[in-house]
């Protein structure tokens, strides 16, 4: 009888090319699975495709082995995802309109490459609903239009919270905040004559090598959470003969240095809780903790079921600009630190008698010596400013430190950073530093896109 023509995905084709790389005959996986065994052949013909697959980022149930997908397109499709992807791990609300505009802009950058440069792309509603089928995003909200920062909610949250704390007598030593954010930990300003060359080199850029931090304190500041970094690389050069567990941050590695809901949840279980349980025996206060969140995909629904001492409070939709604690000054001092500490070695290096440039010292600082200045930085953050953050959120956990001394501006630092940059004569102002500062948090564009793919 013939055969019912059937979908075969990815994941399917991985397992058969598994199996005959196992020593399995072609004919009894084509036995075992119920197919022909040409249709077997075909898959085995075409494994260095289907492995190349797995590596990139279509997802598990997309590729239907009746269909062969290639072309500007397919490129356009797989450039969309990783920008969707990272807008979505920034908590960047998206609109149809977005991302049909972000589809066109990558169609007419990559289409030069193939065979049809005059190809048009009108990205359609029909396409969109097919593409988020193959890219595995039918879960992901898209509204209609852009959705704006909600000020209503924002400004009626901090009385909510208020009574929530008070409800369970918490005190400002026991609620937590935590915050991702990117660091492009080997990049310098734009004007540098290092990024003019960057950009006209071809391949993959220092500048664009990326992790991901997750920062985070109580709203005393007195305690200031050991950070989770998460790199692209499992085991980097920088790290022979070093122990990962000696390092001051928790190291974590996948593909694209993001935090996913799976690295979340293994950081709140294995190393927040024992973290802020330490916290809370060593000052002998109650281990009775709330942890405030925002509602981004990667952090877990059901992180309150964890743990009874550990209450998880999820901040209400598009209010994170308004109201994350970490966001409101902590995340931009922190990166003004380590671009000063960057700097200063820098300027030491050169400084000395060994004929040693700029360029030289950029290019042997490895990802082990920026996680030393990460370290470095994080511990520059002050008390003052981590209670500081609070304002929007707990004002009533806000206090003046008045026996403090002064705490370092922002301002302050950034006017430091120009200095030692003029000591290396380079071209750069306070203008500069924000534009570099913020670039951490920016937008990938269609550039970035395909040096990162």
């Amino acid at each position: 009888p013939v055969r019912k023509r059937k979908k075969i995905d990815l994941e399917q084709k991985m397992k058969i090319v598994k199996k005959y790389e196992g020593g399995q005959s072609l004919s009894s996986i084509a036995r075992e699975l119920d197919l022909a065994t040409s249709t077997v052949k075909s898959i085995l013909n075409d494994s260095a495709r289907i492995k190349e697959h797995m590596k990139g980022s279509a997802l598990l149930k997309s590729t239907v082995i009746t269909k062969q997908r290639s072309g500007a397109i397919y490129e356009m499709e797989k450039l969309l995802t990783m920008w969707m992807e990272d807008q979505i791990q920034k908590r960047v609300p998206l609109s149809l309109m977005i991302i049909q505009a972000k589809a066109k802009s990558i169609f007419e950058d990559v289409k030069g490459k193939y065979s049809d440069p005059n190809a048009k792309f009108v990205a359609s509603h029909g396409w969109f609903n097919r593409f988020k089928q193959r890219a595995n995003f039918h879960n992901v909200k898209v509204s209609g239009e852009v959705a704006s920062a909600d000020t209503k909610a924002a400004e009626k949250y901090p009385e909510v919270l208020r009574k929530l704390i008070e409800e369970y007598g918490y005190t400002a030593q026991q609620i937590f905040n935590v915050d991702e954010t990117g660091l492009f930990w080997k990049k310098m300003p734009d004007r540098t004559n290092i990024s003019k060359e960057e950009k006209m080199m071809p391949g993959f850029k220092a500048s664009k090598d990326r992790l991901t931090l997750l920062l985070g304190g109580n709203a005393a500041g007195d305690c200031k959470l050991k950070p989770l970094l998460v790199y692209h690389s499992e085991n980097p050069c920088a790290f022979k003969g070093i122990s990962k567990a000696t390092l001051p941050v928790h190291f974590r590695s996948n593909r694209k240095a993001w935090i996913t809901m799976a690295l979340f949840k293994d950081w709140f279980i294995n190393l927040f809780i024992p973290e802020v349980e330490k916290f809370c025996r060593e000052n002998d206060i109650p281990f009775k903790i709330m942890l405030i969140v925002d509602n981004a995909p990667g952090h877990p629904a059901n992180l309150d079921d964890f743990h009874p001492n550990v209450k998880v409070v999820f901040l209400p939709p598009n209010t994170t600009s308004l109201l994350q604690p970490m966001d409101k000054g902590v995340i931009a001092n922190f990166k003004a630190y380590y671009l000063r500490r960057t700097f200063a070695q820098a300027v030491e290096a050169t400084g000395r008698e060994t004929g040693k440039t700029l360029r030289d010292f950029w290019k042997s600082y490895n990802i082990y010596q920026a996680i030393i200045n990460i370290a470095k930085a994080w511990a520059e953050v002050t008390q003052v400013c981590l209670n500081a953050v609070w304002k929007k959120a707990c004002p009533q956990f806000v206090r003046s430190f008045k026996g403090f001394e002064k705490d370092e501006t922002y301002e302050e630092v950034a006017d430091e950073i120009v200095k030692l940059a003029k000591q290396l004569e380079l071209e750069v102002d306070i203008g500069d530093v924000d534009e570099l500062i913020e670039s951490h948090g920016a937008e990938l564009s269609n550039e970035d896109l395909m040096e990162l793919e």
